[in-house]
């Protein structure tokens, strides 16, 4: 029995592990369910799959809680150990007994406890990017040290983790991560700089939270996911390509020095993805739809057009510079986001305070949690004054410099 906590229960990813975790409730035991402040989502759950822990952000959530608990009708001896904030998510993620930690809360919230449950020797399912690419040298040290196991649950890594089973890694040449395009990937330049919000989270093959429905848009996402791939995978930059698959059926490419490509390919179901994290390193029958191969007719692959979306250049700028860059760029992407989505910049903006942001602070080292944390903190207080000012008058001659399809880096 595999023992488990999910950081991030009410999100997308929580819910479709817990629909994994129905299924087969003879392999799998929910020890500790994380949440945000969706407390009626949280209760649902509880009630359902009954956790000895359960958590929320904030003080006024837990009190929410314990209210719709009591509603409930659930005897209190019955109740989970309730709490609330960063302690507890942190005795959530290495209690004794859990054996496999789903690291599911959007952004830098959840790294905390992510890290201590890499300290502590968990098996990980990392389904938040953001965690390595702000602070990729700390987890992954941290899980070499420890024997932890880092398995992405996101699907692009977890096709790559697939094809990589199949050969030595010295013998890998390159890996191959493939992007649906987003909502734009057709649009002309010209045309982006009017966008809505209303039609940059129109995704055209995946149904996903407000932020990364943005950044694949303007395809952040997809920089974040080259980043994320370096320290999963010990790739530099320049061994991470991205190809433009608007049919969402590969997932990810493994090219080996003899010239062989080995390429994974499943609908898009984020229930395998899940469950591959969860038995691996054995599989499962998974209860997602199989490929139609009479439908399967066609598959394009394009190259990135770097002039329409300067900020996958700027990921891997970011990763070569390396240090606490890539965490700035997470920030300061986060800040402009939102700002967009309120109306307070356009869509072309987003990239325009990235950069600027990323100008300022520069990079440094950092050798704990809380540097990153602080990092964070700053950045994001620096997009933010840079949006305040109106000044957006950051160049981005070197993305229109880019020749569409060549690689920035």
């Amino acid at each position: 029995m595999k023992t488990i906590t999910i950081l991030g229960s009410t999100g997308s990813i929580g819910r479709n592990a817990l629909d994994v975790i129905r299924r087969r409730r003879d392999k799998y035991c929910v020890f500790a369910l994380v949440a945000g402040l969706n407390v009626d989502e949280l209760v649902s759950q509880i009630l359902e799959f009954r956790p000895q822990m359960a958590v929320v952000a904030t003080d006024e959530a837990l009190n929410r809680l314990v209210k719709r608990l009591k509603e409930s009708g659930l005897p209190r001896p019955q109740w989970p150990q309730l709490g609330a904030g960063p302690s507890a998510r942190l005795e959530a993620a290495v209690a004794t007994g859990v054996s496999f930690v789903l690291a599911a809360i959007v952004g830098v919230a959840g790294l905390e406890a992510t890290h201590a449950a890499v300290g502590a020797g968990k098996t990980i399912g990392l389904a938040n990017k953001e965690l390595l690419v702000a602070s990729g040298a700390l987890l992954t040290e941290a899980a070499a040290r420890s024997g932890s196991a880092l398995i992405p649950v996101d699907s692009e890594h977890n096709g790559a983790h697939q094809c990589l089973r199949a050969g030595p890694r010295d013998q890998v040449l390159r890996l191959i991560l493939t992007a649906s395009g987003g909502p734009f990937w057709k649009t002309p330049l010209e045309e982006l700089a009017s966008v809505t919000p209303e039609q940059a989270l129109n995704h055209p093959t995946w149904k996903m939270g407000r932020r990364i429905s943005l950044d694949s848009a303007t395809m952040m996402n997809k920089g974040f996911e080259v980043i994320e791939a370096c320290w999963l995978f010990d790739f530099a930059p320049e061994q991470v390509d991205v190809v433009i698959h608007p049919q969402s059926k590969v997932h990810a490419m493994v090219e080996y020095v003899d010239g062989s490509v080995l390429a994974q390919l499943s609908t898009t179901d984020m229930r395998l993805p899940i469950q591959y994290a969860l038995t691996y390193p054995e599989r499962d029958e998974a209860p997602v739809p199989r490929l139609r191969w009479d439908e399967v007719r066609q598959l394009e692959f394009y190259p990135p057009d770097f002039r329409k979306f300067p900020l996958l250049r700027l990921a891997y700028e970011a990763q070569q510079t390396g240090g606490t860059a890539p965490c700035t760029l997470n920030a300061a992407d986060e800040v402009a986001v939102e700002a967009f989505l309120n109306g307070k910049i356009g869509f072309l903006d987003i990239a325009r305070v990235v950069e600027e942001t990323l100008s300022q602070m520069g990079s440094r080292t950092a050798s704990s949690v809380g540097d990153i944390l602080e990092v964070d903190r700053i950045s994001r207080e620096a997009a933010r004054n840079i949006i305040e000012s109106g000044r957006l008058s950051v160049s981005l001659a070197g993305a229109h410099r880019t020749a569409a399809g060549e690689r920035a880096c």
